[in-house]
């Protein structure tokens, strides 16, 4: 064999072990970030729940789902909100009650809340669904509060799986037949489809509110945005209710 047929061999066995090198080290990368794609994952679920805040009874009158008062009164205002929106926290701590005692409780309000899907992220869908899977057990509302009551910061955890069930056995409902709802995904459709129509109000931004109404036959809308006070509310139903010659 001359020299230089051995020199091609070494460097053809030089080419093939860096290959069969290079190849190792690129799986080796792909193993690494899949194994860290699925500890992003998994980590949420394995995270301790921590403790639960069980926020003070709050009866909103007449209560049928997600929504509360007459379905006949003169106006509806449909709330557009995320649970993971410190504002509309704010809303519910701060407003919601008033509003309820001097507008929904006397009917001239029927108040709806509506989702907005996964508008700041998974974790914003995964709490509406779970609303509204309470909502099949007669308790939206109840949900509803326990989830703005532990909000603690943006796709953090707080709404993970296990801290989504912790809420469940904190207001008392049945968990199998929570379970099933949750994990057919029975409401995801639903609450795609609150943004999708919080869009086509005009809905930019939680917590909004669209108010409805009718004026001769005619339909109207007034837009309230951010967590208003109740004066601001107040300022728009009576202006709407005049409108309607109420």
């Amino acid at each position: 064999m001359s020299k230089e047929t051995s020199k091609r061999q070494q460097r053809r066995e030089q080419i093939r072990r860096k290959e069969k090198q290079n190849r190792l080290i690129t799986i080796g990368v792909i193993a690494l970030a899949a194994l860290f794609v699925a500890f992003l994952i998994i980590y949420p679920s394995m995270k301790p729940v921590g403790s639960v805040v069980v926020p003070p009874n709050f009866e909103r009158f007449n209560a049928d789902f997600n929504a509360a008062g007459n379905p006949d009164a003169p106006i509806t205002i449909t709330e557009y909100s995320d649970f993971q929106c410190p504002y509309c926290r704010l809303f519910y701590q701060g407003t919601e009650s008033a509003l309820e005692k001097q507008f929904v409780e006397t009917g001239q309000v029927y108040f709806v809340y509506k989702s907005m899907g996964k508008f700041i992220g998974s974790e914003s869908k995964a709490a509406a669904e779970a609303a509204y899977c309470a909502g099949d057990q007669g308790k939206f509302w109840q949900m509803h509060d326990i989830l703005f009551s532990n909000q603690t910061g943006e796709n953090v955890g707080a709404f993970s799986k296990n801290r989504l069930d912790a809420f469940v056995d904190k207001i008392g409902l049945d968990r199998n037949a929570y379970d099933s709802c949750f994990s057919s995904g029975k409401y995801s459709s639903r609450a795609d489809q609150d943004q999708k129509d919080a869009t086509a109000s005009g809905v930019r931004a939680t917590p909004s509110f669209v108010l409805s109404y009718e004026v001769n036959g005619e339909k109207k809308e007034r837009l309230i945005e951010g967590a208003q006070g109740i004066d601001v509310f107040s300022q728009e139903i009576q202006a709407a209710l005049a409108e309607m010659g109420k």
